[in-house]
């Protein structure tokens, strides 16, 4: 080879002969624990479906006798004075709507508010602290808020609700209003303290979600910071306020011991909210009638928790219903 000449590049060396070079295929990294996670997931999610299932069925048989019963068979049943079965659930149930009914008007402006504040207006560290605080306060049992609501918030809402009634008494909202503040008017407003925390750190989250660079935008087109609120946080998380106050509503509609506490029981169907011994609801009235129930009467009650099952089923799928209707701008899917 001489000098300055193109330098040969060294051949492989040959394959001896007879020799197959065979490819083998790349292993997938992680088949096995894909197989196995898949498989958790779905007997999870059929699990849960089994039991929901199951406690449905366990509901319809137990209820079926106080169903088909007639008004003669449900004589002997101290606590229903005489009402069918009908008669008896009405007045329970307008009562268990009207009690979260309540609490969703207090609690879901108040959730917003306090979302947005942590989501878009506190510094870093209040608004870690403040979501601290909230998911703290969604774990306190709910007889400590009946206890609180008793001692604490009666007494502070009884000079308020003579106000209401001397004043806009005229009202049948706030008519005649009787001391103590054992009314449902109070009962709603412990249920909107018991679902704000649920509320809000759900509305967070969502708020959280919302595309940075739809944010930047509306700044740059020189929108205040209230302004970019209502132009991107807001449209974007309205399908998470609405999944939001449907899962607060599930934790109002089937409260017991904190209304139990704080109601004055009553069987009627009429927005009296200043009046005790007007209202009742189901849950609650499950609780304090159970003990001392028997035959027919187990029956009858837990008929009324059928229903109470079906209206929370029914809740959820309204609220499944109108994410799906909204999901392009939800920031919960």
């Amino acid at each position: 080879m001489s000098h300055g000449g193109p330098v040969a590049a060294a051949a492989p060396p040959a394959a001896p002969s007879g020799a197959h070079s065979t490819v083998r295929p790349a292993r997938t990294p992680g088949r096995l624990g894909n197989r196995v996670f898949a498989g958790i997931s779905t007997g999870a999610g059929l699990l849960i479906l089994g039991i929901l299932a199951a406690v449905a069925l366990f509901l319809l048989a137990r209820a079926w006798p106080a169903l088909v019963a007639s008004r003669e068979q449900l004589a002997d049943v101290g606590f229903m004075q005489g009402d069918t079965l009908w008669e008896y659930v009405w007045p329970l149930l307008f009562g268990t709507v009207l009690s979260s009914a309540i609490a969703l008007v207090v609690a879901v402006p108040l959730s917003v508010g306090i979302a947005l504040f942590i989501s878009h207006y506190a510094p870093r560290r209040l608004a870690q602290g403040l979501g601290y605080l909230v998911d703290l306060l969604a774990a306190i049992p709910s007889v400590i808020f009946g206890l609180w609501g008793i001692q604490w918030l009666q007494p502070l809402l009884h000079p308020l609700f003579e106000w209401l009634a001397r004043n806009v008494g005229w009202i049948p909202l706030f008519t005649d209003y009787q001391a103590p503040a054992r009314n449902m008017l109070t009962a709603g407003l412990v249920l909107a303290v018991m679902v704000l925390p649920i509320i809000t750190a759900t509305i967070r989250e969502v708020f959280l979600q919302t595309p940075r660079l739809h944010e930047e935008a509306s700044l740059a087109l020189g929108a205040t910071r209230w302004e970019m609120v209502r132009q991107a946080v807001l449209p974007f998380g309205r399908s998470g306020i609405i999944s939001a106050s449907m899962l607060g509503m599930g934790r109002a509609l089937g409260e017991t011991m904190a209304v139990l506490m704080v109601l004055s029981p009553g069987h009627a169907i009429n927005l009296f909210l200043l009046q005790p011994g007007q209202h009742q609801t189901i849950a609650a009235n499950i609780a304090s009638q159970f003990p001392e129930a028997s035959g027919t009467g187990v029956d009858v009650l837990i008929a009324t928790g059928l229903i109470l099952f079906i209206l929370t089923f029914g809740v959820n799928l309204l609220a499944r219903w109108i994410i799906a209707r909204r999901a392009e701008f939800s920031g919960a899917n």
